[in-house]
């Protein structure tokens, strides 16, 4: 019979991906284990192999379509002895795939996501107070001079269609409002019964694409990356209460540290001649200095579900690396346990792999906590968001040279300021203070780090 092959998922939220290439083709034989393709999801660029022997009867997928769902058939194997013709006709018993051609030119019409339904206006008999102080997003949905003389003229603002960005009320829309005669504010006993006002939406495509003018702009079609990346940080701010700590660490003793560690490595012999076994980078230090402090504070080691506070066992950290299009967190597991020069191989490996998407789910999926460094960039200090299920993570600005007061005499040191999120839900204040003060100590006493 013929052997059905089909989109494999790849990580556990994997709904799609896109088939980037085959490494067959019809008429080839494959065994199990022979790669057969190349699938790209979000975050990485994965190869699949093949689970069954046989000859490739029919690629139904082509390289390069994009949006293929999970389970969709993409190909179909002659198994042995079977006719490769009648096989590639009696296949198919697979969820249809999406198959995409390459995109067109974009245009402002065809980069138009679908759009949830609007919420239909409120009749204008609907009771509403035009201008009561405790009524919820006044300030959102009108402007300061449209309330004044919707006020004035005992108009009803939630009878009123807005025309300024996200659906405003403004000046001109009450003044409409007036010469047509639109609906009188009701009593202010009636108004407390009043339904809410409807949540504020996102400015759709058209509205956008209205505010500049005509072929200033070239339209770029989101990639799954980056359409991913959004959707999770709209989740992290909508869900998450975030709060933040700042503390400022003295790098001079982790500094000089770090440059007798690396003139102490020992070298290797390479292609490219003797190099270095290891360079700690301030970065790893930082990572290790992390994971020490959840170790030393176990209570902020955590994750927040509904039912339950999940503690963790062990540090496991994630690092934001920048990447063509967006960014990926890939995972130091167990970080309180391994040596600076393990972490420093193993992050420089996980990051080329990374920037090459060669990533496999398991090592940027998951961790307890994520590190974000901007500090090369020179920026000073940042407040990072969240990524779920992780309940904290901590920004790093710029080590840089700053004027301390020291026994009452002023100093030169290179001060670093860090910000740590923390998911309140999770993390109290006080103990998000303990976590912090337990990372500055690591960074200030970095020789307890080798022990």
């Amino acid at each position: 019979m013929p052997i059905n092959i089909t989109m494999p998922a790849l990580s556990p939220t994997m709904e799609e991906g896109n088939l980037a290439k085959w490494l067959v083709k019809e008429g080839d034989k494959v065994g199990p284990g022979d790669v057969i393709a190349e699938i790209e999801t979000d975050k990485a660029t994965m190869e699949v192999e093949a689970v069954d022997e046989g000859t490739v009867a029919k690629i139904v997928v082509p390289a390069g379509t994009e949006g293929v769902k999970v389970n969709a058939l993409i190909a179909i194997l002659a198994g042995e002895g079977e006719d490769i013709a009648a096989a590639a006709k009696g296949g198919g018993d697979a969820a249809p795939a999406k198959a995409e051609a390459a995109p067109a030119p974009a245009t402002a019409e065809a980069s138009k996501e679908e759009k949830k339904p609007e919420a239909a206006p409120a009749p204008a008999a609907a009771p509403a107070a035009a201008a009561a102080p405790a009524k919820s997003g006044d300030r959102s949905f009108s402007s300061p001079l449209a309330r004044r003389i919707a006020k004035d003229a005992g108009i009803d603002l939630a009878a009123v269609t807005g025309s300024g960005p996200h659906g405003r009320v403004i000046k001109k829309d009450v003044e409409a409002a007036i010469s047509g005669g639109g609906a009188k504010a009701a009593a202010p006993a009636a108004a407390a019964s009043a339904a809410p006002a409807a949540a504020p939406k996102p400015m759709s495509d058209d509205t956008v694409l209205k505010l500049f003018e005509a072929g200033s702009y070239e339209l770029v079609p989101h990639d799954g990356m980056r359409k991913t990346i959004a959707k999770r940080l709209l989740e992290a701010k909508s869900t998450v209460p975030h709060f933040y700590l700042t503390v400022d660490c003295e790098l001079d003793a982790l500094l000089a540290l770090r440059a007798q560690i690396n003139a102490a490595s020992p070298m290797r012999k390479t292609e490219k001649g003797d190099v270095p076994a290891y360079k700690l980078s301030v970065n790893d230090m930082i990572i290790k200095a992390m994971a020490l402090a959840l170790r030393d504070v176990p209570d902020a080691n955590v994750s927040w579900t509904e039912a339950n506070m999940v503690k963790h066992k062990h540090s496991d950290v994630g690092v934001a690396v920048s990447i063509p299009g967006g960014l990926i967190t890939p995972i130091i597991r167990k970080a309180e346990e391994k040596t600076l020069s393990t972490i420093s191989n193993e992050m420089k490996d996980l990051a080329k792999r990374a920037r090459d998407r060669k990533l496999k789910p398991e090592e940027y999926q998951g961790g307890t906590t994520a590190v974000s460094n901007l500090g090369m960039f020179g920026v000073k200090d940042f407040a990072a968001i969240i990524n779920p299920p992780h309940a904290t993570i901590l920004a790093i600005g710029a080590g840089e040279e700053r004027a301390v007061v020291k026994k009452g005499e002023i100093k030169v040191a290179t001060v670093m300021s860090v910000t740590l999120s923390t998911d309140h839900r999770a993390v109290d204040g006080a103990l998000g203070a303990e976590l912090a003060q337990a990372f500055k100590r690591h960074i200030e006493n970095p020789m307890g780090m080798l022990v």
